[in-house]
């Protein structure tokens, strides 16, 4: 599998995993929105008028975490897998001693065949140690010494 192919793959799994956080975050407001209108049916008092503000704080936090995921979304949309370059950036494989990394977003290890690979976002702690390193140079990151074998 080459860098682009592999790139792509790595890309949609991240972008799925944005999708199905997208989707548990829209239901969530669904389901509030359902709850609301059913606390507006029932009786008045200081239990109703509780029940609903929290609800609304619910519905407000459920509408920030949709905020924020939508700009990952955007950023997402920002990568470009054919992109090559010599500096390690948004959309870089970059290969070290230790591990391979993706920066794109936050999520962690993926498996893809019998490699593992670290999707970091660029303004994580690794990502920004990353950033604009170039095959041969060195990080340090949790008192580990990390060399960069290639960046594609």
């Amino acid at each position: 599998m080459n860098a682009v192919e592999l790139k792509t793959e790595l890309l949609q799994h991240c972008q799925k995993q944005v999708d199905n956080r997208y989707s548990k975050i829209k239901q969530t407001i669904v389901d509030i929105e359902e709850s609301l209108l059913e606390e507006s049916k029932s009786s008045s008092g200081d239990k109703h008028e509780t029940g609903r503000a929290m609800l609304q704080i619910d519905r407000e936090n459920a509408g920030k975490q949709l905020q924020e995921i939508e700009k990952i979304l955007q950023l997402l949309k920002k990568i470009d897998v054919k992109a090559t370059s010599d500096y390690a950036r948004l959309g870089s494989l970059v290969y070290t001693d230790k591990f391979t990394y993706f920066i794109s977003i936050s999520i962690g290890n993926i498996t893809i065949g019998k490699s593992a690979y670290l999707c970091v976002a660029l303004n994580s702690p690794v990502g920004l140690l990353l950033s604009g390193k170039k095959k041969g140079d060195e990080f340090s990151f949790n008192g580990n010494i990390y060399k960069i074998t290639s960046v594609k």
